[in-house]
């Protein structure tokens, strides 16, 4: 990606950015994070992408026992996390009766968890690394929900496949447009077009949410914590439609645009250094 594309970065007035932004890579899909691999699971020949064994049910039940019960409360003491714009999933309930797609940029360990209690605990899917899966966080992302994305052609069909029948069942699909996981950045990264021909296909109400960040303060800084807190917002349904003679593409481009635009409204930014996408 070529450094001409990025341009300065303007916020309004009191929004925080924790991290210095330099301290990034200037690709804005590299990821950063290195998991160490301790599994050997064969993602690419028939890898049982949405696992309905007994043990997979098991695990699944008892991960999502887990998050209920303590991940979300730890979620609140340790990052001060706040969650805004509920009114927006209330008010559009009529719209999800046949599912619904979460989008959100990817900006610390936990916010995936955070979405789940966003909406009201539902259970969700969403497509992960396959470096994750191969990962010790394998069985805590597995049952949570999370898809490894695989790289052959007949290991896609069955990916692909498992979303079909998920949204069959009418669930709901969350997905990080950005592909990768950044920590605590502030700015909002371009976006993957598969995200919303995903929500075309499906036709499926996307709900746009951004993670912003605050200092801590008082108790957080009392014991001397580092890390910023977190505000999860909630923003405007945007439906997959367009004019009579609007083409797949333009409706997709345009959800895109939307979702962006409105995640870096929620995050204060005035001028977003990143394009929306460079697809």
């Amino acid at each position: 990606m070529s450094e001409s594309i990025i341009k300065d970065h303007i916020v309004k007035a009191g929004t925080y950015i924790p991290i210095e932004l330099t301290k990034f890579p200037n690709t804005p899909d590299k990821s950063m994070q290195k998991p160490k691999i301790v599994h050997n699971y064969d993602i690419e020949h028939n890898y049982p992408f949405l696992d309905k064994s007994f043990k997979g049910k098991l695990r699944n039940f008892a991960i999502y026992t887990g998050i209920f019960c303590l991940v979300f409360p730890l979620n609140h003491i340790r990052y001060g996390l706040r969650i805004k714009g509920k009114k927006n999933i209330r008010k559009n309930r009529a719209l999800f009766k046949d599912g619904a797609m979460t989008v959100s940029n990817h900006v610390y360990r936990w916010d995936y968890l955070a979405v789940l209690e966003a909406v009201k605990f539902r259970r969700m899917w969403f497509p992960a690394r396959a470096l994750q899966i191969q990962s010790m966080d394998s069985n805590l992302i597995r049952g949570a929900g999370g898809i490894p994305i695989p790289t052959t052609i007949s290991a896609l069909r069955d990916f692909y496949a498992s979303f079909d029948e998920l949204h069959q069942k009418k669930k709901w699909i969350h997905i990080f447009p950005e592909s990768c996981r950044w920590d605590f950045y502030q700015p909002i990264r371009p976006f993957k077009k598969g995200t919303f021909k995903m929500a075309y296909k499906y036709n499926l109400p996307i709900i746009p949410m951004v993670f912003t960040f605050r200092r801590p303060r008082g108790i957080y800084k009392l014991f001397g914590v580092k890390h910023p807190l977190v505000t999860l917002h909630i923003g405007e349904v945007i439906l997959p439609q367009g004019k009579e003679d609007s083409s797949k593409n333009e409706i997709c481009n345009a959800m895109l645009e939307n979702a962006h635009k409105q995640m870096e409204q929620m995050a204060g930014i005035e001028q977003n250094m990143w394009p929306t996408t460079l697809d």
